[in-house]
């Protein structure tokens, strides 16, 4: 059975408290490609046809990447109104419609709150550019000299962008752009800017969303410390999270904060619901490339336990590339030559443009397949919320044909969908189990010894979470219990005898010590 109820919960009154994120299960959609129909994109009203998939999925949030008017040169990240859906998806009234049957189908729906820059056609840019005495002027952040302004670093994207500097022709002066330079950074400080955002957080809460997803909230916080001269920038955060607690309790707040877990805590306790956990993710692909469980034991043990109402956001792939800039040179290069052998496979010298199945994918029948269906048990055994990239769970492919990010946002393959796909119905199965388990998202996290370094093995209070990450069967020491299985995949897995089980090659098997279940 799937993890949602059919029949979604009414919004809390002020005062109350639900945690539904900390063991949701995400499912990320960009509009566009999962929608796509043969011939051109997808937009609301398809999106709308599909919305059962993502249900019978067992996922309980949906999360729509952006479908704000844009010129669409960075995938809809570069917004040019933040109050209105881009015309080639559809209306509003469109949108309401999405938003009403996903909470029939017992999905939350969460959407991007993409502040942190515009498009340069947005027209507070154009404004600001034309206009020195714009009210939208200091929206933006100028200089004559960016040779010797204190807050040059270095672009997001070094192989496409020189500088974070631009030359304006239109104001004769250089504008900031930490992405690429047709997206202005904000300057959160300015008088109004974070008005402005809470004007438009308000606007979606009376769509009503479930909740926000910050692009670049770590950049955000940055910008806010560095040109107020400050070590703190979270009261950007502050502010938010207080408008959400207040105007609609039990709405969530996930940020991307590509932060060491050292920083962690301040994010969580500036008002993070969930935070994307970028570290335990490029350490699950060292492991993957390594086939030892250690990597990614020891990354997170390192990690800070979050608050009690708070849970990291976990994930396999995103709609970006693969960053891996948190692991070592000497890591980074393991994993890549694992997964992206080839030049064309990288992205701007941190990390890879590639799918989770072809990743995966090692040639042998079946096996990549196999692969695919082992990394999303891992992910569900993991602690948090556990985010799915749309058409994983079909082994979507990609296309390194298309330019930088875009060669991992390929049309929804709904073939695979539609013809009989066993990858597909086992991580349906993957999803159910840890759905049906006891006490998941306040059970205490424990990374057990079970006699082998290729198999992780997580214990959450009463349930056992084995994953073998090796193509070859391997014999394991159970922990000290009386362990009866609820899921077992990959060939060759068994329990052989009191204490010991052998588990298949790319082998999963989880078990609970009060039962199981079907």
């Amino acid at each position: 059975m799937p993890c949602n109820s059919v029949g979604y919960p009414p919004r809390m009154e002020a005062g109350e408290t639900t945690r539904w994120w900390q063991d949701a299960v995400v499912y990320q959609a960009a509009i566009a490609q999962f929608a796509h129909e043969e011939g051109r994109d997808g937009d609301l009203m398809g999106l709308l046809d599909r919305l059962d998939h993502v249900a019978d999925l067992g996922a309980t949030c949906l999360w729509l990447l952006p479908f704000y008017e844009s010129p669409f040169e960075d995938g809809g990240y570069d917004v040019t109104d933040h109050q209105a859906v881009a015309s080639r998806y559809g209306t509003l009234a469109d949108l309401d419609k999405v938003v009403l049957r996903a909470h029939e189908l017992g999905l939350r729906v969460v959407v991007e709150l993409v502040v942190q820059h515009t498009s340069i056609r947005h027209p507070w840019f154009e404004s600001a550019r034309r206009h020195p005495d714009s009210p939208y002027r200091d929206w933006f952040i100028w200089t004559d000299d960016p040779e010797h302004d204190p807050a040059t670093e270095e672009p997001i994207f070094p192989t496409v962008e020189r500088s974070v500097w631009s030359l304006d022709a239109v104001s004769g002066r250089f504008y900031r752009h930490l992405f690429y330079r047709h997206e202005p950074d904000l300057d959160p400080t300015a008088p109004g800017v974070v008005d402005e955002i809470e004007r438009i957080v308000r606007f979606w809460l009376d769509r009503g969303v479930d909740g926000f997803r910050i692009d670049a909230a770590s950049h955000l916080v940055d910008r806010a410390a560095q040109r107020e001269g400050t070590d703190d920038g979270f009261w950007v955060l502050r502010r938010i999270s207080r408008l959400l607690e207040d105007a609609a309790p039990g709405t969530v707040l996930m940020g991307e904060a590509d932060v060491r877990p050292d920083g962690y805590a301040d994010y969580f306790a500036a008002g993070l619901d969930l935070l994307t956990d970028f570290w335990s993710n490029s350490h699950l692909w060292l492991a993957l490339a390594r086939q030892q469980a250690a990597p990614l034991a020891e990354a997170l043990a390192r990690q800070p336990d979050p608050p009690p109402s708070a849970a990291y956001a976990r994930f396999l792939r995103n709609h970006d590339e693969l960053d891996l800039e948190r692991l070592s040179e000497e890591e980074r290069a393991e994993v890549v030559a694992a997964f992206a052998p080839e030049p064309r496979m990288q992205a701007y010298g941190r990390g890879i443009r590639r799918r989770l199945a072809a990743m995966l994918d090692t040639g042998s029948p079946g096996e990549g397949d196999r692969r695919v269906a082992l990394a999303h048990a891992v992910l569900m055994s993991l602690p948090g919320a556990a985010v799915m990239l749309y058409g994983d769970e079909v082994g979507q492919d990609e296309d390194l044909q298309r330019p930088g990010r875009s060669a991992v946002r390929t049309p929804m393959a709904w073939d695979r969908v539609r013809d009989d796909n066993p990858l597909l119905e086992e991580v349906r199965r993957v999803v159910a189990a840890r759905c049906e388990l006891p006490r998941l998202a306040t059970a205490r996290v424990e990374v057990a010894d079970v006699g082998h370094p290729a198999v992780l093995a997580i214990c959450r209070g009463e349930v056992l979470m084995l994953a073998n990450l090796s193509g070859r069967p391997v014999d394991v020491t159970m922990p000290p219990g009386d362990w009866r299985p609820v899921l077992v995949g990959g060939d060759g897995t068994d329990q052989e005898a009191a204490g010991r089980l052998r588990i298949g090659p790319h082998g999963y098997w989880w078990g609970t010590a009060h039962g199981g279940v079907t």
